[in-house]
């Protein structure tokens, strides 16, 4: 029996949909929620649904039980980061006392030294639930998952196709953005092979790009210019005050900018093609999926 965490979430939903289509048997898949109203979907596709939090010891002992392999995703509390930590923590307690053989946990990129990173709380959650998990005594494997392509458009505006410029402090600094799908299909694979056994994978595409190469092919798939002008820290966090951004994120954008900015995720890898068997998704491949309807 496989368990996915955070199923209803995007990339819990998405590898169920990879392992459905990896021939894996609906009954084999079990998917932990929070919400059960929340999970019609997945029961329509013959999902078993079992309810379970992070922070709720108990339940994930209940929904664990039974389960030989555990896809946990990582928490999204908004809280203080230590939250997140205590969760995964909490759940790989839940997952050993229910006898849960193997756990794939998705982590984060990151290079040595990251302490001097923007988003140094935010790995060093990921750093000390490896290592919890790690220490377990159940097999394990640690995906270090690249920043999602998705996060592109957030970046860029929802107004950067009509006024053909990208305002963000990210400086010249690259990183190797990869699609979210793609991360969770090579879950799945992971999930459905053998002699993954107590691996670290860092997955990330094979070329970093900055946000002037995301500007050079906005321009390409939409036939006009766009121009990339980063900014100020402080002239960016006014701009969006001024426009009624709220400063949780504010301080979310700043954050990941400065990081971006600063290389943090500049890590190139060819563990995702290996397990994909193909490419990953380009920037140009994406850009073009995303704006071309526009």
């Amino acid at each position: 029996m496989i368990l996915v965490t955070g199923a209803t979430g995007q990339f819990g939903a998405n590898a169920i949909d990879h392992l459905l289509r990896k021939w894996v048997h609906p009954s084999q898949i079990s998917a932990m929620v929070r919400d059960a109203g929340k999970a019609a979907a997945l029961q329509d596709k013959g999902i078993q649904i079992r309810i379970g939090d992070y922070r709720d010891y108990s339940s994930m002992v209940q929904a664990f039980t039974g389960v030989d392999k555990l896809l946990l995703v990582s928490s999204n509390d908004r809280q203080a980061v230590e939250n997140r930590t205590g969760q995964h923590i909490n759940a790989i307690k839940a997952a050993k006392q229910a006898g849960v053989k193997h756990i794939l946990y998705t982590s984060f990129v990151r290079k040595p030294h990251f302490e001097n990173s923007a988003i140094a709380a935010f790995q060093n959650s990921h750093v000390q639930s490896e290592a919890f998990l790690k220490d377990s005594g159940i097999d394990f494997t640690i995906l270090q998952n690249g920043i999602y392509l998705e996060m592109i458009p957030v970046f860029a505006g929802d107004k950067v196709a009509e006024e053909g410029v990208i305002l963000f402090p990210a400086s010249d600094g690259k990183a190797s953005f990869v699609l979210r799908e793609e991360l969770a299909e090579a879950a799945a694979h992971v999930l459905t092979t053998q002699g993954h056994e107590n691996k670290i994978y860092q997955l990330t595409n094979s070329t970093a790009v900055s946000f002037y190469d995301v500007a050079a092919a906005l321009s390409t798939t939409l036939g006009k210019e766009v121009a990339y002008q980063p900014m100020e820290v402080q002239a960016f966090e006014a701009t969006l005050k001024e426009s009624g951004v709220p400063d949780l994120y504010i301080s979310m954008f700043t954050t990941w900018a400065m990081a971006l900015s600063q290389n943090t995720m500049d890590i190139q890898d060819d563990t995702l093609m290996k397990l994909l068997g193909r490419k990953p998704t380009t920037l140009s491949e994406f850009i073009n999926r995303v704006y071309v309807k526009r």
